[in-house]
């Protein structure tokens, strides 16, 4: 299948391991992804409390379980699969998930 729109590479399908999330800048546009269950999901890297990005190092972006992603700033955490944000100061909010889709040649940003 081909997505209607612009595609951007941001890595290989190995870069982007099982449990871990990596960031990436696509023009500006500030990206997180995170693979979970074998699926990987993107979001705006944008704490939605104060705007901030969530790293607390690069590419680290989930709590100590690995099992939520963990605002460095706040402490607020965030399902990966939705983007909910379970607890902390936007609790109810969420962050803006991304499109985005993987093929063999690895993991890419859809932008319309």
């Amino acid at each position: 299948f081909t997505p209607r729109g612009f595609m951007d590479f941001l890595c290989p399908s190995a870069a982007l391991p099982e449990g871990q999330g990596r960031g990436f800048d696509i023009n500006g546009l500030k990206v997180l992804a995170v693979r979970r269950q074998g699926r990987v999901y993107l979001y705006h890297n944008h704490c939605p409390h104060r705007g901030l990005s969530l790293q607390w190092q690069p590419d680290q972006f989930l709590n100590d379980s690995a099992n939520l992603i963990q605002c460095a700033h706040h402490g607020a955490l965030f399902r990966i699969e939705s983007g909910e944000c379970i607890a902390g100061p936007c609790a109810g909010d969420g962050l803006t998930p991304l499109e985005g889709c993987e093929d063999p040649r690895g993991v890419w940003l859809i932008s319309r």
